[in-house]
């Protein structure tokens, strides 16, 4: 089977049964993987993010219910990163001895009932101790899917399906836009502040999806029921066949590879931007005076581009080899652009510019991802990949801690933006720098 971006591994001597058809037999194979297990990823991250976005909302009217500054909001609201820091390892080790389908229908389940609960906070002490136990209940998810990814697909094809992936953030970001506005809007039904209506009804689609998930997903290709034993038989070898290199030993060595550990310092800065960005990004547009329910549709734009970033740029690269360019270039755009989005004059443009930073910090994702997928295998890639997903993360912890803090010191909307598009220059020509002698590119 030829792969984009180069040639398909060698899969060895061809059987007489279905040697002559491997491109046939190849090309079915990932279609009815992607048929049987996108559209549930896609839509179990979908919830996710929604659920992930929904405190940027719920702030428009939940700082004044609980008399909260925006600086201990920031801080209530980061301590999902700290919570999902501590257990994301944890976590994606516990997958691999589970399976997929058993722990995700966890996940899922747990994180959607500290979600309603958080629609009932009385206090900030309650608040921040639920944003806490969201992160630890969330943790594993993200880098889950991305590690079972690799026990589906060849590595030529993993970074289109990361990006796939990925737009269902996109979409999240959409359609929480405007049920975020809308929901704000229905303050005092059934006895429920907006901001409460916030958390319930983001938390209820992912406790009744749970049971679903546990009844749908296979743990690995040999449960698939909607493959053939011949389409197994060519996934396990091409998979077998592919060149990785791994750590011996306890898959929690993988914590101490200097790969791993270089990685995860360098993917601090795309998760900063990003949540720096969608947390803020509603009180930007308040600023240009539209309604609650304006906001909302007017935040669906932002991440229509992020969709088709996330589209576009992992086919460019598959089309034209893979480089350190496809993470770095768009976040050195993501920087210029951030900044220009407060100094350049009328909500039109700066709203425009907002629109392609969004783009711009999304779009590198799925290449970047690619690459641990590339260097490790098994529970070692489990390890690995959720270490360097926890720690970029504290990105998310620094951003809703820090932007709303320097708000708060300056009264200025040009030093949050300084700082987010300072952090993605750093990280944007280190990665320019280091991905490619990691990746060997």
């Amino acid at each position: 089977m030829q792969h984009a971006g180069g040639a398909a591994p060698d899969i060895g001597p061809a059987t007489p049964d279905i040697g002559a058809a491997a491109p046939d037999i190849g090309a079915a194979t990932l279609k009815r993987v992607t048929r049987g297990l996108m559209p549930l990823f896609c839509l179990m991250y979908l919830i996710a993010y929604i659920d992930r976005q929904n405190v940027s909302y719920a702030k428009l009217e939940m700082v004044g219910a609980l008399g909260l500054t925006e600086a201990a909001y920031g801080l209530g609201a980061s301590l999902f990163f700290l919570g999902y820091f501590l257990f994301e390892a944890p976590a994606n080790l516990i997958l691999v001895r589970v399976g997929a389908g058993v722990w995700f229908s966890r996940i899922m389940g747990t994180w959607g009932l500290v979600t309603i609960a958080l629609g009932f906070t009385q206090s900030p002490a309650m608040f921040f101790v639920l944003r806490f136990l969201l992160g630890v209940t969330e943790a594993g998810f993200f880098p889950g899917v991305l590690y079972v990814l690799t026990l589906w697909y060849p590595h030529a094809h993993r970074a289109r399906m990361i990006g796939a992936f990925m737009m269902a953030s996109a979409l999240a970001n959409a359609v929480g836009s405007v049920v975020g506005g809308a929901l704000l809007d229905l303050n005092g039904l059934l006895g429920l502040a907006g901001w409460q209506w916030v958390f319930v009804a983001t938390g209820a689609p992912a406790v009744l999806l749970a049971p679903y998930v546990l009844w749908r997903l296979p743990s690995h290709p040999e449960q698939a029921r909607f493959l053939t034993p011949d389409q197994k038989a060519w996934l396990a070898r091409t998979l077998a066949a592919e060149p990785r290199q791994q750590a011996e030993g306890s898959p929690w060595r993988a914590l101490l590879d200097i790969r791993v550990m270089a990685l995860a310092g360098l993917y601090v800065g795309l998760p900063l931007g990003a949540y720096g960005l969608s947390y803020w990004l509603p009180t930007l547009v308040k600023g240009f005076g539209a309604s609650n329910i304006q906001n909302g549709f007017i935040n669906v734009i932002p991440w229509v581009f992020v969709a088709l970033a996330l589209w576009w740029v992992p086919r460019h690269a598959a089309r034209n080899g893979v480089s350190a360019w496809h993470i770095s270039g768009p976040m050195l755009l993501g920087a210029v652009t951030l900044v220009l989005s407060v100094v350049v004059p009328g909500a039109a443009p700066k709203f425009a510019l907002l629109c392609v930073a969004a783009a711009a910090i999304f779009a590198g994702q799925p290449v970047f991802w690619s690459v641990p997928q590339k260097l490790l295998a098994g529970p070692h890639a489990a390890a690995g990949i959720a270490a360097i997903n926890s720690v970029g993360n504290l990105g998310g912890f620094v951003a809703q801690n820090v932007v709303p803090r320097i708000y708060d010191a300056t009264g200025s909307q040009l030093a949050p933006m300084l700082f987010l598009a300072g952090c993605l220059l750093i990280a944007g020509v280190s990665i320019r720098v280091l991905v490619p002698r990691l990746a060997g590119w």
